[in-house]
């Protein structure tokens, strides 16, 4: 299970409204996002918030992978967002792939802040 956990509170993103508001524009990013930086999307779940009127409001999405998962959450009133990428490193060390999906997602929300942090899970090898 050792792996790496990337983990962001995104503000005030300055991105076309379309990518907080739209279900299938942001899927999109995610799924072409993760295999582009070489990991293995097995499938995806993008669900659309709408307002009692019908109009569009948030979205939240899951893009499971064959090395564990992405998950992303949009709040489009504040322009906000939370981003998980989660790694497995068992088989090969995937850091540079979450690293490269997880930047380039952060790159094209363009937030005006964003408070990341790097978590390693499982076990860390004992020293020889």
């Amino acid at each position: 299970m050792n792996g790496l956990h990337l983990i962001a509170d995104i503000y005030r993103c300055k991105c076309p409204p379309d990518m907080l508001l739209d279900r299938a524009v942001l899927e999109d990013i995610c799924v072409r996002g993760c295999a582009d930086a070489g990991l293995t999307p097995l499938g995806a779940y993008f669900y659309q918030f709408t307002h009692d009127d019908g109009q569009q409001a948030g979205v939240t999405g899951t893009v499971v992978l064959a090395e564990s998962h992405l998950a992303i959450h949009t709040w489009p009133e504040t322009g906000d967002v939370t981003l998980d990428v989660y790694v497995c490193n068992f088989s090969r060390d995937n850091s540079d792939r979450a690293r490269a999906v997880f930047n380039r997602i952060i790159g094209l929300l363009e937030p005006e802040e964003s408070v990341c942090h790097d978590v390693i899970r499982g076990r860390i090898p004992a020293e020889v």
